[in-house]
C-alpha cells in the first residue's frame, strides 16, 4: 500500500470511531487523524520504514497504531480495523474523499440515498436528489457536483520537480506585483519532500488586497476557489489547488516558520518554547502572561530568539533537529554549488544495451557539464545486452568506448579554459539474480570504475537480496551502487534489503551508495541516507540523465542529501578532480 492509501485507511478508522461514539472515542479519533497526517506527509514510504523496523520512529505513530500497521504489512488486513469498521457501508469512506464532505455528511448521503460509490453520488446530484435531504439544499448539491468534477483524474501527490515548477511560475507572477516584497513556497514543497500535495505560497506585503487581487488574476488559473482578506485559493491546470497567505514583512519570518512545518516539528518546537514560557504563532512569539508580541522578519531571528541555530527547512521533521540546534550540532548541509561532478550520465554512444540509450551525444553532455561548472563527469551507459552479444563482442564494444573517451580526455588537455577537465569511463551494470554481473570480467578492464544496479528480480527475500548485493560488490571494479532501493515513485516500491549489513560492507570495503536525482527515483531515500551517514558511509550524486537537460535534476538529488543531513564531506563528487582521483586509488581503482 502507498502512503496515501494507508493515510486514507487511518482516516477511515478515525471516521468510524466518530460515527459510532465520538465523545467516548475522542482521543482515539485524534490519534488516528494525527497518524494519517504523519503518513501522508512522510518523506519515505511507510513500507520501506517497516522493512527497516523503523515504523515506531515516525512522529505521530504511537505504539498501538504501529502494531496494527505491522499486522497490515504482514497479513494485508487488520482484525481490529475490520471490527471498528464493521456495520458501516464502505461508500461512506469513499464519499469523504470529496472536498466539502465530512464523515457525518457522507453517512447521511449514503444512508438517505443508498449510494454505493462516487458515480452514484454524481448521478444523484444531477437528478436533484441531494438537495432534498435535510441539512443540504441546492447550494450544497451544486458544491458537491463541482467538487466531484474537479477530483476526477486528480493526482493526489505531485512529484517534487513538477510541484516546484508550478510553484515557481506562480511566484514569478506574484513578484510582478509592486506590492509584493517577497514570495516563497510553504509546507512539504519548501521542505523538499519527494511528493507534494496542494501548493502553498507565502507573500510578504503591507497591501494584502492588491496581492490577493493579483493572485486571483493569475492568467493560468482554471478558477478562483476562495478570496479573503489575507488568504486566497485558486485551481490551476491538473486540478492542483494553490493556496496563498499574505503577511506583513515585519512578521513574515514567523509565517514562514509556522507554515513550512512539518506538523510534528512545529509541535516539538512549541513544546520546547513552552518550557521557556513562550507561545508561538504565525505572527510571532509571545511571553506567556505578558502583553505584546515579538515579530520576526526572517526565520533565523525566530529560531535565534528561542536560543536555537537556524534549522533548514529540509530538516524540520522532528528527527532530532531541535536538540541539535539547541546544542550547536546541526550539520552544515551540502549546497548544490559544492557538487563538482555528475557521476551517472547516459550518452547516445550505441552500446547496444537492452535498456534505454541516452539521447544526447558525449560532446553535447560535456558542453552541458561545462555550463554547470563541473570539473569532471562519468559516462555510465547501461551494459551491452548479454542475450544479444558474446563475451568477445561486449569486450570489443567497451574497448571502442574507451578509445573514444581517451580521445575526449586528450582534447580536454588542449582546452585550458574549459571548466571540465576529465571524463571517466564507467558503466551501469545489471546485477543478475545470482549476484553475478552482466559483463564479462575481461571487459571490466576497460573501465575506470563501474556502477551496479538492480533492474530485475525485485521480489527476492531480504536475505537473498542482501547476499546478491554483497556478491556483486565483491568485484573490485564496482565502486557505486546506483538507485539502491530500485523504487519508482508512485509506481514501484523498494526492494527488501538488510541495510545495516550493506552499510557495514560499504564502510569496510570502500564502496559508495548513490543518491539518484531522477525525479521518479530520488533514491536512496532520505531516511536511509541519514542512517548511512551515521554509519560512516559515503555517497555519490548522479542524475541518471538520458538527455543533457536531465543533468539539471541534480538539485533534487541535493535536496534528498540535505534531508538526510549530508554535508559535502559525505558526498564523493564534492571532491575536486585531484581528490576524487586519489580516492579511486585508495579504492584500488
Amino acid at each position: 500500500m502507498t502512503n496515501m492509501q494507508i493515510a486514507e485507511l487511518l482516516r477511515a478508522i478515525a471516521a468510524s470511531y466518530e460515527l459510532k461514539d465520538a465523545r467516548r472515542n475522542k482521543f482515539k479519533i485524534i490519534a488516528y487523524e494525527r497518524a494519517a497526517d504523519a503518513v501522508e506527509h512522510a518523506s519515505s514510504e511507510l513500507k520501506d520504514l517497516w522493512d527497516e523496523d523503523k515504523l515506531r520512529d515516525v512522529p505521530g505513530i504511537g505504539e498501538s497504531i504501529a502494531t496494527h500497521l505491522d499486522e497490515l504489512f504482514r497479513l494485508g488486513t487488520v482484525k481490529h480495523f475490520e471490527e471498528v469498521m464493521k456495520g458501516l457501508p464502505p461508500a461512506i469512506f469513499e464519499m469523504m474523499e470529496v472536498p466539502g464532505i465530512g464523515v457525518k455528511s457522507a453517512y447521511k448521503l449514503v444512508m438517505s440515498l443508498n449510494i454505493k460509490n462516487l458515480a452514484e453520488l454524481e448521478k444523484a446530484a444531477c437528478a436533484g436528489k441531494i438537495a432534498t435531504i435535510e441539512g443540504f439544499g441546492e447550494q450544497s448539491q451544486a458544491d458537491i457536483l463541482k467538487s466531484l468534477k474537479e477530483i476526477k483524474g486528480r493526482t493526489k501527490r505531485l512529484l517534487l520537480p513538477y510541484a516546484m515548477l508550478r510553484a515557481s511560475e506562480i511566484i514569478d507572477w506574484m513578484l510582478k506585483c509592486p506590492a509584493v516584497h517577497r514570495s516563497d513556497p510553504l509546507g512539504s514543497l519548501r521542505r523538499q519532500t519527494t511528493t507534494v500535495g496542494d501548493i502553498d505560497i507565502a507573500v510578504a506585503s503591507d497591501e494584502p488586497e492588491k496581492v490577493i487581487n493579483h493572485f486571483t488574476s493569475y492568467p493560468k488559473k482554471v478558477r478562483a476557489i476562495e478570496k479573503g482578506g489575507k488568504t486566497a485559493s485558486i485551481l490551476i491546470p491538473g486540478d492542483i489547488q494553490v493556496d496563498l497567505m499574505v503577511q506583513p514583512p515585519a512578521s513574515y519570518g514567523s509565517l514562514l516558520q509556522h507554515f513550512t512545518g512539518s506538523k510534528h516539528h512545529n509541535i516539538a518546537l512549541r513544546d520546547y518554547a513552552l518550557k521557556k514560557n513562550y507561545s508561538l504563532s504565525e505572527y510571532g512569539i509571545r511571553k506567556r502572561g505578558k502583553k505584546g508580541l515579538t515579530r520576526f522578519r526572517d526565520e533565523a531571528e525566530f529560531y535565534g530568539y528561542l536560543g536555537l541555530e537556524f534549522i533548514s527547512p529540509e530538516l524540520r521533521e522532528d528527527s532530532g533537529e531541535i536538540e541539535a540546534a539547541r546544542d550547536g550540532k546541526l550539520p552544515i548541509l551540502i549546497r548544490q554549488e559544492e557538487v563538482k561532478a555528475d557521476l551517472q550520465i547516459h550518452s547516445s554512444f550505441d552500446i547496444e544495451t537492452s535498456h534505454d540509450l541516452g539521447e544526447s551525444s558525449m560532446q553535447e553532455i560535456i558542453k552541458k557539464a561545462d555550463e554547470l561548472k563541473y570539473e569532471y563527469i562519468a559516462f555510465t551507459e547501461h551494459n551491452p545486452s548479454r542475450s544479444k552479444h558474446t563475451d568477445e563482442e561486449i569486450v570489443n564494444i567497451l574497448r571502442r568506448k574507451k578509445e573514444i573517451i581517451d580521445g575526449i580526455n586528450y582534447s580536454l588537455v588542449k582546452k585550458p579554459f574549459s571548466r571540465i577537465k576529465y571524463v571517466f569511463n564507467s558503466l551501469e551494470i545489471d546485477i543478475l539474480p545470482t549476484g553475478d554481473l552482466a559483463v564479462p570480467e575481461k571487459a571490466l578492464l576497460y573501465l575506470d570504475f563501474a556502477l551496479m544496479s538492480i533492474h530485475s528480480g525485485f521480489t527476492l527475500s531480504r536475505e537473498d537480496m542482501t547476499k546478491r548485493l554483497i556478491r556483486a560488490f565483491q568485484n573490485k571494479k564496482i565502486l557505486i551502487f546506483a538507485h539502491p532501493t530500485g523504487r519508482k515513485l508512485n509506481e514501484r516500491e523498494s526492494v527488501d534489503i538488510n541495510w545495516p549489513v550493506i552499510f557495514e560492507y560499504c564502510l569496510n570495503n570502500h564502496k559508495i551508495l548513490e543518491i539518484n536525482a531522477d525525479p521518479m527515483r530520488l533514491d536512496l531515500p532520505d531516511f536511509l541516507v541519514k542512517e548511512g551517514i551515521k554509519s560512516g558511509v559515503k555517497f555519490s550524486l548522479g542524475t541518471d540523465a538520458h538527455h543533457r537537460d536531465g543533468m539539471n535534476n541534480m538539485i533534487f538529488g541535493v535536496s534528498v542529501a540535505r534531508r538526510g543531513w549530508a554535508t559535502k564531506r559525505d558526498i564523493v563528487n564534492c571532491l575536486n578532480l585531484k581528490e576524487f582521483s586519489k580516492m579511486l586509488s585508495l579504492c584500488g581503482l
